[in-house]
């Protein structure tokens, strides 16, 4: 192997825009590949981006001994094929979240990791950001107590209706893309996984049949007796932020999952006192994950992040998913 690690980019989603220059940004990799469904749509955005060379399909990328890992940000039901079929291909794998659509799709995967010996990771790229290192410090001083309540909403507006988050066969919807998210910092925060879960939704008809969830809130309760509450959409105004609240004080940040290369800050509040401001540099945190997950390759350190934390995450997912669509009513209704 190089001494980068030579990356190939499976499809032109609208991520890629971010991710694709980021993943060039990287001090331990290049980009050397991107696949589309047609070739004059892979070489339209290698020319943009400076890639070297396009494939006119998935397969044949998979295919190219110059690549030695994939960059994944299709749709979500198509990540466990995906998945399987580069690790087949000798390929190391960095997938958009979630991993996949269900605990038995990730078991699947990690049978397959296992089997081949390469690397594969659940890419939710804020884990990387120094925000979060810092937030981790914090917590682990004790600097709020006893932890009580977590607070994260993460919504937006997907926009139009040929957007892929309104089709169920693409495994639309809100909870599976951002909230996701708000599971995944809930049980970073926490160091736990939820005992129970409640959940409760928003729906409308899917493009393709069924009802797809426009808007979910939902409650974590975890074993050490704190509690997360949640809001996500993706039909809503643009929401964005953490609030961790103990016996001792409470924590917050703004946008803590948006592309922040600008210095922020972290906010810490005690009853009333001044509230003191850790500045956090700026950072890139696809780069950050680039690196971290390139490093992992080349010099066989481990991932931060296990295949076991993606399917822990996806349990949770499924659980508030099958709560939600009961759509229970108050007695006598």
């Amino acid at each position: 192997m190089s001494e980068k690690l030579r990356w190939g980019v499976l499809g032109s989603a609208r991520i890629v825009r971010k991710t694709i220059p980021a993943l060039q940004e990287t001090k331990n990799g290049e980009v050397v590949g991107i696949a589309s469904r047609t070739e004059e749509k892979a070489r339209e955005y290698a020319d943009k981006h400076g890639i070297p060379q396009a494939f006119a399909s998935y397969e044949a990328l998979l295919a190219s001994p110059d690549i030695d890992a994939v960059y994944i940000p299709l749709p979500n039901a198509l990540h466990l094929e995906w998945i399987l079929k580069s690790l087949d291909a000798g390929k190391h794998v960095l997938c958009e979240k979630p991993l996949a659509m269900s605990v038995a799709e990730c078991e699947e995967i990690a049978r397959k990791a296992d089997e081949t010996g390469l690397k594969v990771l659940e890419g939710f790229m804020y884990r990387f950001h120094p925000r979060f290192e810092m937030l981790q410090e914090l917590l682990a001083a004790s600097t709020v107590g006893q932890l009580t309540f977590i607070h994260v909403a993460h919504t937006f507006d997907a926009g139009g209706d040929d957007n892929i988050r309104w089709y169920t066969g693409l495994g639309g919807g809100a909870l599976f893309d951002t909230g996701g998210y708000c599971v995944n910092v809930s049980r970073m925060v926490t160091a736990e996984e939820p005992a129970r879960v409640a959940a409760f939704g928003n729906y409308r008809d899917a493009n393709d049949g069924g009802q797809v969830d426009t808007s979910i809130a939902g409650m974590l309760r975890f074993p050490s007796g704190a509690t997360a509450l949640f809001d996500t959409g993706v039909n809503l105004e643009r929401r964005n932020f953490l609030e961790v609240t103990g016996t001792e004080g409470r924590l917050y940040l703004d946008n803590p999952f948006g592309l922040l290369e600008e210095d922020s800050v972290l906010e810490e509040h005690h009853f009333g006192q001044d509230t003191i401001y850790h500045k956090v540099r700026g950072e890139n945190h696809f780069v950050r994950m680039g690196e971290h997950f390139a490093n992992s390759v080349l010099n066989g350190t481990p991932l931060r992040y296990g295949l076991t934390d993606a399917a822990n995450n996806t349990k949770v997912l499924e659980a508030l998913d099958s709560e939600a669509r009961k759509q229970e009513r108050l007695p006598g209704e």
